[in-house]
């Protein structure tokens, strides 16, 4: 009968082992998730300033093409130079459009990829879970097997 407290003293270690590691690794996806989600704030953060920057530039060398086609003798509200400036503008909202589609693209895989590391880190529990059942059942079963063996059997 001294099996019995050994069997029930280890199948309570290996449960109590098994939920841990499921918590750990629930706790490791979650952080992970939290990661993600921190990298797609900073995806946000930096389409906002890709497009200041852009912006800034934009500004920048539209001004020393006015000055250029003005030093020219160019009329600005009419002709090629009108259609140009017209087409820079229409070009330069395209530009932008384009980092804040790209950044939210971005954002997105991002966000899935937590939402998959908290799916992962709930599978880890559930795993743990199971395991810890079939521990109970097992331990149950060795248990069960030596208080039933017929006297004089090893």
């Amino acid at each position: 009968m001294g099996a019995v407290p050994f069997q029930l003293a280890m199948g309570a270690a290996q449960y109590k082992a098994q939920g841990e590691i499921g918590k750990f690794n629930q706790r490791v996806n979650n952080r992970n998730a939290l990661i993600l989600e921190g990298q797609a704030d900073q995806i946000e953060a930096k389409a906002e300033f890709d497009i200041a920057q852009f912006e800034k530039n934009f500004t920048k060398i539209e001004g020393q093409t006015k000055v250029a086609l003005a030093k020219s003798g160019v009329v600005m509200d009419s002709g090629s130079a009108y259609n140009i400036q017209l087409s820079n503008v229409y070009e330069a909202q395209l530009q932008k459009e384009l980092i804040k589609y790209n950044s939210q693209v971005a954002v997105a895989n991002k966000m899935e990829e937590a939402n998959f590391a908290r799916i992962r880190g709930t599978m880890a529990r559930n795993e743990s879970k199971l395991a810890q059942i079939s521990t109970i059942a097992q331990t149950g079963s060795n248990i069960y097997s030596m208080m039933n063996k017929p006297k004089g059997v090893a």
